[in-house]
């Protein structure tokens, strides 16, 4: 890569996208990251950080959007869909049509998108057939940003992520806070992918684009929810919640969406088109991971508050 010459724009710079910028800021001094919020807080944060953000509310376009848009070579979005599609795909589509220094667009979607396959595996070539709200939203961004590619040759790439975790945001925060439940739905498994996978996916992506193709991200081995949340209480050293009957769990609207899905999602393209080798290949590695990571994100604090 040309020094001081690659740029990536995120629409959403959240969780993932956040990963990813810390990635490319520690691998070498040739790439800009700017992004999105619609946060002022979090505009500040990231600004003290070297991270451009701006503003979007998804209600109305970032003004110079041309002119910001012209200066990337890569684009990831990230912003979550409504009943319309992808609001940065509403509001900034047209403004990618032309531009001559895209190498590389990413769509972060969902394997939602499949809907409830009662437990069978599904490809990146299974059929989208969601049957949540939040899968069918999924399924038209991915349409409106795969239009791009079809009507206009831009590098667009799709990739279907099943649940995402990583330090600060996996089952070990709900054990130590006190909120996790071990529900037990006969049958059901989830799949997930550690954040750090993610992005080494990503980044392989970046590396040999591909575009026009679709990529599932989940780890080798679909699991109950509760096995996670009792791995997560034996390595913190709790007792076990007890294990509540899905009929009797009385859950939120959106966490039955979750569980009314069931499905293996395969992860075998990613392995064979982009040579990945997954770093947390089961929930174990996985929270393992997330572990030695806020351990050592701990005695860095410390050590900035001592010197």
């Amino acid at each position: 890569m040309s020094i001081k010459r690659e740029r990536l724009f995120c629409f959403g710079y959240g969780y993932t996208a956040d990963y990813l910028g810390h990635a490319l800021q520690n691998k070498d001094d040739a790439w800009t990251i700017e992004g999105t919020t619609r946060d002022e807080d979090r505009k500040r944060e990231l600004l003290a950080r070297r991270i451009r953000t701006r503003i979007f509310d998804t209600e109305r376009p970032i003004p110079d959007s041309v002119n910001i848009l012209n200066q990337c070579t890569h684009l990831l979005i990230s912003t979550p869909p409504n009943a319309e599609g992808d609001p940065a795909f509403n509001l900034h589509a047209q403004d990618l049509v032309g531009l001559k220094n895209l190498k590389w667009v990413g769509y972060l979607s969902s394997t939602s998108v499949y809907g409830d396959r009662d437990g069978a595996e599904v490809t990146e070539s299974s059929e989208v057939r969601p049957t949540s709200a939040r899968g069918s939203k999924r399924a038209l961004a991915e349409r409106q940003w795969l239009s791009l590619f079809k009507n206009y040759g831009i590098p667009v790439h799709i990739f279907r992520l099943a649940g995402i975790y990583g330090p600060g945001r996996s089952a070990l925060d709900s054990v130590r806070v006190g909120i996790a439940r071990r529900i037990n739905k006969p049958g059901h498994k989830f799949n997930r992918i550690h954040v750090d996978d993610i992005v080494q996916v990503l980044l392989k992506s970046f590396e040999n684009p591909n575009p026009g193709s679709i990529y599932n991200l989940a780890d080798d081995l679909p699991t109950p929810s509760y096995d996670v949340i009792g791995q997560a209480c034996q390595m913190l050293g709790q007792p076990l919640p007890p294990i509540i009957p899905y009929d009797e769990a009385n859950l939120a609207p959106i966490t039955l969406s979750f569980y009314n899905d069931n499905k293996h999602v395969s992860n075998h393209k990613i392995k064979t088109d982009l040579g990945v080798q997954l770093k947390y290949p089961d929930y174990r590695a996985g929270l393992e991971g997330c572990l030695k990571a806020e351990e050592y994100a701990q005695i860095q604090l410390q050590e900035e508050i001592y010197n």
